[in-house]
């Protein structure tokens, strides 16, 4: 079985070292090059563009940066899989870095269970760029991330994962408003290769932690008078299924304006 080979251009050492490592030990996936700036990226790109499968991508990055390593491989038409790492989580930057051939957009931090999902799925996908981002699948992420952060939600520790997996499946499917425990909570579990008692705990934990931390009058607007900063929180499910009722609402009228 001949292995996807990556080539990874971030200036993030820690990341990369845990990307390599990650892959490592998986079957079907390696990291074959590496380039801590987009300089060196471009030049590795010359030199094994036969021996590269897929590039990872980040955008911020010393001497050339990311945007400028897109455009290069449009102005010389090396057709190759991108999938852009980053913070920078603009819409305006989605759409600009699709339209320069990126195939996936994935906001830091992530889990490396999905970004081997996504790997794959990229990878996978036999039409080349006909086929370039998920609009709404990005700035539903985006939304989710901004939400998160302004009430409070750590995003190193891991119930934002959980959390925001949660709400973005609560976001297509709310049937899983009548399955929280018994169905949402070990979807979310088998997707991060944990269990369904860590991944409510982990979420418990995050909105805890979230209290001292938010916007109180986003809280207020969100959750309503039911909640006290000194006291009542909203349970795991209140606030996942709240804050995905809200975004389906503001998207909603997104479609219809």
């Amino acid at each position: 079985m001949n292995k996807i080979k990556l080539l990874v251009i971030d200036d993030n050492s820690s990341l990369v070292k845990m990307i390599e490592e990650y892959f490592s030990k998986t079957t079907n996936i390696e990291v074959s090059f590496v380039a801590n700036n987009g300089e060196d990226g471009i030049d590795l790109i010359n030199k094994h563009q036969e021996e590269v499968d897929l590039i990872l991508l980040d955008l911020v990055m010393p001497k050339v940066d990311g945007i400028e390593v897109l455009q290069y491989l449009k102005e010389k038409g090396i057709d190759k899989k991108v999938i852009v790492l980053t913070s920078y989580n603009s819409q305006e930057m989605i759409r600009k870095v699709s339209e320069l051939g990126a195939n996936y957009f994935m906001l830091k931090p992530f889990e490396l269970t999905t970004l081997r999902n996504k790997i794959e799925k990229v990878y996978g996908n036999s039409e080349n760029s006909s086929e370039n981002l998920d609009y709404f699948q990005n700035n539903l992420q985006i939304s989710i991330s901004k939400t998160l952060h302004e009430l409070g939600v750590p995003s190193h520790i891991k119930g934002y994962q959980y959390i925001r997996e949660g709400i973005t499946l609560l976001f297509k499917n709310p049937d899983y408003i009548g399955g929280i425990t018994k169905e949402l909570y070990p979807t979310i579990a088998k997707t991060f290769d944990s269990t369904a008692s860590r991944v409510e705990r982990a979420i418990r934990h995050a909105i805890d932690i979230s209290w001292n931390r938010a916007n109180w009058d986003l809280m207020v607007d969100l959750f309503g008078y039911t909640v006290d900063i000194d006291g009542a929180k909203p349970t795991n499910s209140e606030f996942i299924v709240t804050i995905a009722d809200k975004l389906r609402l503001e998207f909603n009228q997104q479609i219809t304006n």
